[in-house]
């Protein structure tokens, strides 16, 4: 056995060295040095020093999962990951998260309800976008479930719209119907189901045309009307034309008129 012959503190906070037989032995943490009461002429055995030393480096590991911890919430992926980087060995990692879970520091259902709190209220990301970004920082589904059930369907349709009347103005100069379609495409993109994104798109269309259909149909049928027709002329440049515009979003009715009209000029 060794005895315990001097307790000096280092000039780093909360930190000791400790003393056996007269000789510099290891440093302790000051949790360590209260959990194992030590003190100057308590006697050790070798399985207490291993104790201690070990008890010492889990609480250097969760020095620096705190530490990491105190600029934001973490999920427990996002710890472990971080103390592997710092070259804490797997096996005193899992000591650390206990710790850090009892004291309340560590939840990852706490942090999934936070981030999606905070996505609904700051960003305009459907739900699909965010159990991704939830799974990919290792949340679990049943606890990605309960966090997305604030992000009632109620809510979900407010976000959508206000998104769908972004794109709406993003897509002002396409025609209705291509509009229409960007902005439905847009919602599902970005995490929206197919009823929310329906209905969001049908409230958020604007009452009146953005854009003058018929104007933007004459500049884009002549431009491919006279690219069709440098190779082919008859029927088969009207079908192209038609299915040219009508993969630009504009009205069957509307396309069939102009081509009409444009074949009797030829």
């Amino acid at each position: 056995m060794a005895q315990i012959t001097k307790i000096a503190a280092q000039k780093r906070p909360g930190r000791y060295n400790i003393y056996l037989n007269g000789k510099y032995a290891f440093p302790v943490a000051e949790s360590v040095l209260v959990k194992h009461r030590l003190m100057k002429g308590m006697e050790l055995t070798q399985e207490e020093v291993a104790q201690i030393t070990t008890d010492d480096a889990i609480a250097q590991a969760y020095g620096k999962a705190l530490d990491f911890l105190s600029y934001q919430l973490r999920t427990e992926a996002e710890v472990t990951k971080k103390l592997l980087k710092e070259d804490v060995p797997p096996e005193r990692i899992e000591p650390v998260l206990k710790q850090l879970r009892a004291n309340q520091l560590l939840d990852d259902q706490a942090y999934a309800a936070a981030y999606v709190r905070t996505v609904m209220n700051t960003e305009l990301k459907g739900p699909t976008v965010i159990r991704r970004k939830l799974r990919a920082k290792r949340v679990g589904e049943l606890q990605i479930d309960a966090a997305l059930e604030q992000f009632t369907s109620e809510r979900q349709l407010e976000n959508a719209t206000k998104l769908a009347q972004k794109l709406f103005r993003r897509y002002a100069k396409q025609p209705a119907r291509r509009q229409q379609e960007k902005v439905y495409q847009g919602l599902i993109t970005q995490g929206y189901g197919g009823d929310i994104a329906k209905e969001a798109t049908r409230v958020a269309t604007p009452a009146e045309p953005t854009v003058d259909t018929t104007d933007l149909l004459d500049r884009e049928g002549e431009k491919i009307w006279t690219r069709y027709a440098r190779r082919t002329s008859g029927y088969e440049l009207t079908m192209k034309v038609k299915q040219a515009l009508f993969r630009k979003g504009f009205d069957y009715d509307e396309i069939e008129a102009w081509v009409n009209q444009r074949s009797e000029e030829e």
